[in-house]
């Protein structure tokens, strides 16, 4: 029996979720996805578009895949580190920086999100996100753009 697929860690828990995310920046506002509330995981709030990293894929490259099965547009894999990593119980989420893709993000995967929308700063402090750490990181993007 090959091992290869399997990484269940020594004390015989089940091998974290590798997420890749998206921070679609367009000016001064970042896209992000509602999930719907019957979704299983985090119903009800704002994400950033994204998804597992199948066995086998590079996380650059599940990240355009996701954003091409999502919303539609083509990204280049990203090149470099993360802008933000999150490590959670049961996952390992990075988080990219994109600003530059061809086609217009629309919600082509309305089984995973029933809404998209871009939101500046001031909205995104009113809205029920899916992470704690995420209003902190879009403070800093969008700081960055003003500077």
């Amino acid at each position: 029996m090959h091992n290869a697929l399997m990484s269940i860690s020594a004390d015989g828990a089940a091998p974290k979720a590798r997420i890749v995310t998206a921070l679609l920046r367009n000016g001064n506002r970042i896209l992000l996805c509602h999930r719907s509330p019957q979704r299983r995981w985090s119903p009800d709030v704002w994400d950033l578009p994204g998804g597992h990293v199948e066995p086998g894929e590079l996380p650059g490259s599940a990240l355009a895949r996701e954003l091409r099965e999502e919303l539609g547009v083509d990204v280049a894999a990203p090149a470099g580190p993360p802008l933000h990593e999150v490590h959670g119980d049961t996952f390992d989420m990075q988080i990219w920086l994109i600003e530059a893709w061809k086609g217009s993000p629309a919600n082509v995967a309305p089984d995973e999100h029933d809404a998209i929308g871009w939101f500046t700063e001031e909205a995104l402090a009113e809205l029920s996100l899916a992470h704690e750490s995420y209003l902190a990181i879009f403070s800093k993007v969008l700081a960055g753009h003003r500077a």
